[in-house]
């Protein structure tokens, strides 16, 4: 079993700051490319930030030179820094990553977490 953690949303005033964490955990052989997505409501959910094993990154073009992704192969976490917060950054952020299975190796799947609340006041 496979298991995807975030922490770090919560309610910011636009213009500041949030930093979201996420944390992977379980029949981990390998871990893949991690991301952010987020969904609004009324609207569908959308790629935020996507990170690579090796440390390509790509970006949603709403957030480039605002947000940050990294991550730490070693601990299994993927992290988003997000500054200069806009009303329209407000929704449910989920963590993501493709991952080879310790039990399965012949195959990459694909984890969601539970979804961490961003609301960001005008």
């Amino acid at each position: 079993h496979v298991q995807l953690v975030e922490s770090g949303g919560g309610l910011v005033q636009a213009g500041g700051s949030l930093r979201l964490s996420c944390a992977a955990s379980g029949s981990l052989f390998r871990i893949n490319a991690m991301g952010w997505y987020r969904q609004a409501p009324g609207k569908q959910r959308e790629l935020v930030a996507a990170i690579t094993r090796g440390g390509s990154t790509n970006y949603a073009d709403s957030v480039k030179c605002r947000f940050t992704i990294s991550r730490d192969n070693a601990k299994n976490t993927v992290n988003l820094q997000m500054n200069s917060l806009r009303p329209e950054d407000t929704g449910v952020y989920y963590c993501n990553m493709g991952y080879v299975d310790l039990r399965n190796r012949g195959s990459t799947k694909d984890a969601w977490g539970q979804g961490t609340q961003v609301t960001v006041s005008s």
